[in-house]
């Protein structure tokens, strides 16, 4: 664990006491600080008090006492309205920032690589991360993805902290200048905790601040949201920017084309050397087009750290893939169970359902803007969709003309009907959790639900092959008259 040393002997406000509230709390003790701990929830304070957190009610205290409240990224801070600890921190003068703000100012000697994007950015940060671990630079993973932040380890100048941050993160550290920061996508989403698209896309931007070069900005340039940041950034010429894209050649960037991944950043010079430096088909990990824009950003980030180019692409073949993003848990009788519970919104199940051709579909929960829209182009491969929690009734009536549907309720009874169905049409299809929905409906997180599914495949009967072996859709068209890739964005 992190000591957070530099509010030594000084009282500060913790609120919110999910994981990292919890590690922010004991990193700040650990430094010597007096922590004013508290939560909402009875029981996330009771989770507390057991695990030695000093509880103090941030409704009834004196807050001119505190120069400072730690804030966890789940608090509204401006929309729909500031949580009311946030308008007492403000009134009193206080700071608010977050645990990662923390780890900046106590680590300040290790090198930052920070990850966001609507869709991706768990794989990719795990991705950098297995590559500068595997080519045997100090890191550590941390943030968004899972880990707190002030739960790694201390590192020093030759270290580095990979981490996913989320937009509310990102609104939330004010010191990080981000040796590497990669912008992967953007698109509506958490549009409640911003305000409007303008709000979302300014606090992306976050991951940009105070950079100058050598400071590397890695864009990717296949939506136009992040198109623009792109031109700007290179209009502006403060940092290094890398385009990527995950279908058209960007000039001075790194790309996927026609399942080939290609280097005109970094080997033999930036702009007009296109390499092709990997077959896409051998990291077997990441499947899809959206997973080409991963691996183009991991190899990019990493080659900009000083990484050799083959040893990049290697770790990028040996990447075991990560739980809960298109996790192949099991080949049974022929049918495959894809494990896709991170898909939380519609964008994010679109890009799993573009990578089978016969998909028995799990989807629902609690629905988000926009419902099913980014999902439509691929409804065609969907033989039948299992909907389950409070959105199952208006995803019916989306699908009705389209999709067969079933309205299952839960997820064990999902499964099952799914089974049935899959197994009626013969071997070659995959029954896919994607839900396009947030879970909170039926289960804690997206983790929980993706574990009950892995459970209940688990518990099924039949023969069992080699997960590796689940069939994908065919690529799309790529460069059809053959030869070079053409010249895209400049």
């Amino acid at each position: 664990m992190i000591e957070v040393f530099p509010f030594a002997g000084l009282p500060v406000a913790v609120f919110g006491l999910g994981k990292s509230g919890i590690a922010a709390a004991k990193a700040l003790s650990l430094g010597g600080a007096e922590v004013w701990a508290w939560d909402d929830s009875e029981d996330a304070r009771a989770r507390a008090r057991a695990e030695g957190v000093s509880l103090v009610d941030l409704y009834l205290c004196n807050w001119r006492e505190l120069t400072s409240l730690v804030l966890s990224p789940g608090v509204a801070l401006h929309h729909p309205a500031p949580h009311r600890v946030v308008e007492l921190a403000r009134a009193a003068g206080c700071e608010v920032i977050g645990d990662i703000e923390l780890l900046a100012r106590t680590q300040r000697d290790a090198a930052y690589v920070g990850i966001t994007g609507t869709n991706g950015k768990s794989t990719t940060t795990a991705l950098i991360g297995h590559i500068f671990k595997t080519s045997g630079r100090e890191a550590e993973v941390g943030g968004n993805i899972g880990r707190p932040a002030l739960e790694l380890r201390p590192l020093g100048a030759d270290g580095a902290y990979i981490l996913e941050m989320s937009s509310y993160q990102l609104e939330l550290t004010l010191s990080i200048t981000f040796d590497i920061a990669v912008l992967l996508n953007i698109t509506p989403d958490h549009l409640d905790r911003h305000g409007d698209m303008a709000g979302y896309i300014a606090a992306k931007r976050l991951i940009f601040h105070r950079q100058t070069k050598p400071r590397t900005a890695v864009v990717g340039v296949d939506d136009p949201r992040c198109e623009k940041i792109y031109q700007e950034l290179k209009a502006a010429d403060e940092q290094v920017v890398i385009p990527i894209s995950s279908s058209v050649r960007v000039e001075g960037g790194i790309y996927a084309r026609d399942g080939t991944l290609y280097d005109d950043a970094f080997v033999g010079g930036a702009g007009g050397r296109d390499v092709a430096v990997a077959d896409l088909a051998a990291f077997r990990a990441l499947p899809g087009i959206h997973n080409a824009q991963n691996a183009a950003a991991a190899y990019a980030a990493s080659l900009a750290a000083g990484i050799d180019p083959s040893v990049a692409i290697a770790c990028l073949r040996s990447f075991p893939g990560l739980a809960h993003r298109q996790e192949a848990i099991a080949i049974i009788d022929g049918i495959a169970y894809v494990n896709d519970s991170k898909a939380t919104n519609a964008d994010a199940a679109a890009k799993a359902l573009a990578c089978y051709p016969r998909i028995y579909w799990i989807a629902g929960g609690r629905a988000k803007e926009g419902g099913l829209k980014a999902a439509e182009p691929y409804f065609g491969r969907v033989r039948r969709a299992f909907l389950i929690g409070e959105a199952a009734p208006a995803f019916a009536a989306i699908l009705a003309g389209s999709v067969a549907t079933t309205q299952s309720g839960d997820l064990a009874s999902a499964v099952a009907a799914a089974r049935e169905a899959a197994r009626a049409e013969g071997e070659g299809g995959v029954i896919l959790l994607s839900p396009a929905c947030a879970s909170f409906d039926q289960f804690a997180n997206f983790e929980a639900r993706g574990e009950a599914f892995r459970q209940l495949v688990q518990a099924l009967p039949g023969t069992r092959s080699e997960p590796e072996e689940i069939p994908v859709a065919p690529k799309r068209a790529g460069n059809a008259g053959g030869g070079r890739p053409r010249r895209g964005r400049r």
